[in-house]
């Protein structure tokens, strides 16, 4: 849950659409692309569950290179946020106005679609399996919805807090540097942890 609040809290393409349709359009049109954003979710944990639960259930050394794979997935990642700038910019034009109905399904579609989304589950949940009574299928799916719960209330509070964060970051132009060094100091402690 540290390492999920960790990662949603640090700026990527998600979490700054929804703080620009919030400043844009208000707080609800934030809340509806969140929603879309958190429900696609439940997708990429159904596919991890039944594709990865069945492959590993046989074969611990193909477990093993799944968990060595997501650990040099997350050493990638992190070192390409060393290597952005750390610079957060916030631009409200261009932002087109849609109904909540249409974020909702853009958000959804958003996320889906993604393959990003996936390889990071799949790099992130094999090595916070945390049972070897439970089913692995049970556990990816609490481990996906602990994941979209607290995504959803640290989304929301972005959607909800939108204007003040706007200003705080204004106000703060080093703050992108500082949640920049967050995300590294994340993926390269959650792929430690995965080898570990």
């Amino acid at each position: 849950m540290l390492a999920t609040a960790a990662l949603a809290i640090s700026p990527g393409p998600d979490n700054i659409y929804v703080l620009m349709q919030s400043i844009t359009h208000g707080k609800k049109f934030g809340l509806a692309t969140v929603s879309g954003l958190i429900s696609g979710c439940i997708i990429h944990t159904t596919l991890l569950a039944f594709g990865v639960s069945a492959v590993i259930k046989n074969n611990d050394t193909i477990f093993f290179i799944i968990k060595l794979f997501g650990a040099a997935y997350l050493l990638y990642l992190a070192f390409q946020v060393f290597k952005s700038s750390g610079d957060l910019s916030i631009s409200e034009t261009q932002v087109p106005k849609k109904s909540v109905g249409q974020l909702f399904k853009q958000g959804f579609i958003m996320n889906v679609l993604n393959p990003k989304v996936s390889i990071f589950f799949l790099a992130f949940f094999p090595g916070f399996l945390f049972s070897d009574l439970l089913s692995t299928v049970w556990q990816f799916y609490i481990l996906g919805f602990l994941f979209m719960a607290v995504s959803l209330i640290i989304f929301s509070g972005i959607a909800i807090l939108a204007g003040s964060i706007s200003v705080y970051i204004k106000g703060h132009k080093h703050i992108g540097l500082y949640l920049k060094w967050l995300q590294i100091v994340v993926f390269i402690g959650i792929a430690i942890l995965i080898l570990w």
